[in-house]
């Protein structure tokens, strides 16, 4: 795939974000909380991975280190002390102190929460630990150095262990005068019920369509329009998905094995080999995964498409050019149910494989085996 500057798409993480789209509703509730006077102390944001919940919770977090309590605006130099023109949107510019200072991690009313470095085991800790919430216990428990809020971002709440998510309750059970925690969850089922219950919830979907493409044009300027369109679908309303995929070439692998998939039942062999052949040189095996979980996908969406009879329809996008005429080919070899079947079949195979640990090519060309006997029906 051209033109994915890590870089760039790495400057665009939720603490240097300035723009978060899609999620409008959601931001006007927490900007009513606010202009109430009565901000909840706990908010628990859920919603599937990389839809925006981090971005969102430091959109949030600017916001509140920049204008205060609601109730501490400054009326203005009105002679009669007019009601001040409370904001319309949680947006803090770019030029704005309180922006740099939390983008630096250098604002002292801002902490963070998240798995911290474990210097003996050189990497990141499985987990958030009692040591990384001590830290917040510690911060809440002194007078806010700028005088207006305090504010906590956990993320991921899901990776606490259970001692860590002890001692947050402690804190949620006692929360100072003008803290807020922002707990980002990809699963609250998982969380203690009483966390849950000390939090106001706040649930993120995924992208619709058009704000989707408007998010990874941004965040990925430098790829072409087709590949950026490609990416909104393959990303099921996910930015950081897609921009994980963009990073790993995930487009460009679905692409890849497709066309081989298309010259079923007779394929190229030689392809076919050296495709496999670089599977199996990468060691951490995480090309032959993100291979089977993309093909998953996508023989998914051909059997839903098929089985509405959507393909190539209104509702359709297509991930690459060609895709709509392949996806009507292997349409036609069997009905979905049969297609459901051998999707099973294959989920099995790959599934088996990689928990014993085989051959990474002869499995994909066992999935190829099974593809062939589906064209050849």
């Amino acid at each position: 795939m051209s033109g994915f500057d890590p870089q760039q798409a790495a400057s665009w993480g939720p603490r240097h974000n300035p723009v978060l789209m899609g999620h409008e509703a959601a931001e006007q509730a927490l900007l009513q909380a606010w202009s109430s006077g009565r901000l909840p102390h706990a908010w628990l944001i859920t919603g599937p991975k990389g839809v925006g919940k981090a971005t969102l919770a430091f959109r949030f977090a600017r916001f509140l280190l920049a204008h205060g309590p609601a109730g501490e605006m400054d009326a203005g130099p009105s002679l009669f002390g007019d009601a001040p023109v409370l904001p319309k949107s949680l947006e803090i510019g770019e030029d704005h102190p309180v922006f740099a200072r939390v983008a630096s991690a250098g604002h002292a009313d801002l902490i963070t929460v998240e798995r911290s470095w474990d210097e003996k085991g050189d990497r990141f800790r499985g987990d958030i630990v009692v040591q990384d919430v001590r830290a917040v216990i510690d911060r809440f428990g002194k007078t806010a150095a700028e005088g207006g809020y305090r504010v906590c971002i956990v993320d991921a709440a899901d990776d606490m262990n259970t001692n860590a998510a002890n001692a947050l309750l402690k804190i949620l059970e006692e929360p100072p005068a003008n803290a807020v925690l922002l707990l980002v969850s990809h699963a609250p089922g998982g969380l203690l019920p009483t966390i849950r219950s000390r939090c106001r919830r706040l649930a993120l979907k995924p992208l619709g369509n058009d704000a989707m493409e408007q998010t990874i044009a941004r965040l990925l300027p430098d790829l072409d329009a087709a590949e950026q369109r490609g990416l909104a679908v393959l990303a099921e309303g996910s930015p950081g998905r897609a921009v994980m995929l963009a990073g790993q070439g995930g487009l460009k692998l679905l692409n890849g094995l497709l066309e081989m998939v298309g010259q079923l039942p007779k394929p190229d062999h030689a392809k076919l080999h050296a495709f496999g052949d670089a599977l199996a040189r990468d060691r951490s095996g995480a090309g032959f995964q993100l291979m089977g979980e993309l093909f998953r996908w996508w023989l998914a969406r051909l059997i839903r498409a098929s089985a509405a009879g959507q393909i190539g329809g209104s509702g359709w996008t297509e991930i690459f050019p060609g895709e709509t005429a392949l996806s009507r080919r292997l349409a036609q070899w069997q009905a979905p149910d049969r297609w459901a079947e051998d999707w099973e079949q294959i989920g099995r195979l790959l599934d088996r494989g990689e928990s014993v640990n085989l051959d990474r090519k002869q499995m994909l060309l066992n999935l190829f085996a099974t593809l062939g006997r589906a064209a050849a029906r």
